[in-house]
């Protein structure tokens, strides 16, 4: 769907005027900072309110007691006009208490005498809720902080008895005169808090929009949504960790492709169980370039990448491709060289032959021409009986006949032990056996051709064993041997036995340790006393269970 020029300014116009994501926190923390000073100042209202009510409550209540007390007031509630002779007494009490109102009621409850004449002849407003006139009350009443005290007879004959109230009141502040009245530097106070939460509100705005490297809310969300459909659309998997070797991300096809839980994000490698050469691409101080790991049957390319930041360390992201069929591919595409290296190897070994028949007949040596052609006979079936005779499968018998030729072009001696036996097998695991074996051939006449010379010549000898429920592979060679601290690194590390000298990495022997697996099996290597390597691999003559390791 296009939008027109038009639509495309309006929607530009909004996503300026949007506020960003330091505005609205600014303003978020603004209006924390307001109502957060709104209610210090509602806590020193009501303290205030607290504080008068406690103070001016115990003076207005002393002062109706003190006039309730009084002889001259007792005396003068009993006179027919109470209000004439009580008035300067109330007024020389007001005036020197300075609260704002004393009011004298009559036992029946009616003003009698007041500061305020209006109120006199009225009936008096009790404050207890119990109404009960006897009792002495203090609280807010109308407005105002009040205190009632009843007054008792002094006389013999009605002691005790109720002849009056006095009321004393007492005007409370207004919010406004509270705050006035509040601390001085309450004030002060608040204007420092404000300055305090605004400037802590801006500079949390700025380490926010710092940390989001200036993106707004919406650009971080399509951020992510565009990470989720990238991560989760590619065919690699994709595994990153963090500089203590957790996992913070890994999507679906490194999931299964490492065969890690659902929730191994969050965990280490050491939880997960990941040990060997993977580990070592994994978390690894150099970035790795098409490492190639085999893991559970399946063979990785891997490639790792470390994440810096500003000179520090956010941890590695790593790639990986599944190659197990392009691996199949290659082993394949191997046996079809091999095959024409064969064919060529024969060719060249028969030219030779030719052109040294040729050479008799021009000199006149035919006799000697009879016995060349009778010695090559001898020799050539010499050797198909010696093969046949031990192995009885026709396709490891063939590769043995081929690798002899191979290795004779390269003057490196094939012999077949006088221990082989084997006999005729199923064609699959014929096939695995004679993988393996050609692998483990073609290394050891690699490394016995190099360390080759006239008085020693070089040689690679094959054992076959065969029992009922497995079959042995043994592969010695008169080459210079393998190291012992890569004894086991040139499976795991998916060195070739040529390679492992020059550091290289490859799946030769990696290959033939997972088809051994494969096979309830293992391979292992080990060097000779008198000079040499020995690679023996077992493989179960017993059909394993589909994906086995």
């Amino acid at each position: 769907m296009r939008c027109g020029k038009g639509e495309e300014v309006i929607m530009s116009v909004r996503l300026r005027t949007r506020p960003t994501l330091a505005g609205q926190m600014l303003v978020l923390q603004l209006a924390i900072v307001i109502v957060v000073l709104v209610a210090v100042a509602a806590v020193s209202l009501a303290q205030s309110a607290a504080t008068f009510n406690r103070v001016e409550g115990r003076r207005v209540t002393l002062l109706a007691e003190q006039l309730s007390s009084s002889p001259a007031l007792r005396f003068n509630l009993r006179n027919p006009a109470p209000e004439e002779t009580l008035a300067p007494t109330l007024q020389t009490s007001l005036a020197q208490s300075g609260v704002s109102s004393i009011t004298v009621a009559d036992s029946g409850g009616k003003v009698v005498a007041a500061t305020n004449p209006t109120l006199i002849g009225t009936d008096l407003t009790y404050g207890d809720p119990s109404g009960d006139k006897r009792r002495g009350w203090s609280g807010q009443l109308n407005g105002e902080l009040v205190a009632q005290v009843p007054v008792l007879s002094d006389q013999q004959e009605t002691l005790g008895d109720q002849i009056g109230t006095v009321m004393v009141g007492e005007h409370s502040p207004s919010v406004l005169q509270r705050l006035r009245g509040a601390s001085s530097y309450l004030a002060i106070y608040l204007g420092i808090a404000c300055v305090l939460g605004l400037l802590g509100s801006w500079l949390l705005a700025r380490r926010i929009k710092r940390q989001t490297l200036g993106l707004e809310p919406r650009e971080i969300a399509g951020l992510a949504e565009h990470r989720e459909a990238m991560l989760y659309g590619l065919a690699e998997g994709v595994v990153a960790l963090d500089p203590h070797s957790r996992v913070t991300l890994v999507n679906d096809v490194g999931r299964r492709l490492l065969d890690l839980p659902e929730d191994a994000v969050g965990k280490s490698l050491n939880e997960l169980g990941i040990e060997g050469r993977l580990r070592e691409v994994l978390s690894g101080d150099d970035e790795a370039r098409d490492a190639v790991v085999v893991r559970r049957g399946r063979v990785l390319v891997m490639n790792r990448m470390s994440v810096l930041k500003d000179g520090r360390s956010l941890g590695s992201v790593t790639t990986l491709r599944d190659r197990t069929e392009l691996a199949q591919l290659e082993r394949e595409l191997g046996s079809f060289r091999s095959s024409a290296e064969l064919l060529r190897a024969q060719t060249h070994e028969f030219a030779n032959q030719l052109h040294t028949i040729s050479g008799l007949i021009q000199i006149g040596e035919y006799d000697e021409v009879v016995t060349y052609v009778g010695a090559l006979n001898r020799y050539r079936e010499s050797l198909d009986l010696t093969v046949t005779r031990r192995v009885h499968d026709t396709t490891v018998a063939a590769l043995l006949m081929a690798k002899s030729s191979l290795a004779a072009e390269r003057r490196v001696e094939l012999r077949v032990s006088e221990r082989t036996t084997l006999l005729r097998l199923d064609p699959s695991l014929s096939a695995d056996i004679a993988t393996v074996l050609g692998n483990l051939v073609d290394n050891a006449v690699d490394a016995a051709a190099q360390s080759g010379t006239p008085l020693s010549p070089a040689w690679v000898e094959v054992e076959l064993r065969q029992d009922a429920a497995s079959v042995e592979i043994v592969v010695r060679d008169s080459g210079p041997g393998v190291a012992p601290e890569l004894a086991q690194e040139v499976f795991a590390h998916g060195f070739t036995t040529k390679a492992a000298a020059e550091g290289e990495r490859g799946i030769g022997l990696a290959m033939t340790r997972m088809i051994c697996r494969r096979r309830g099996g293992e391979v292992a290597v080990t060097n000779l006393d008198e000079g040499g390597a020995a690679f023996i691999a077992r493989m179960s003559t017993q059909r394993t269970p589909e994906g086995a390791r």
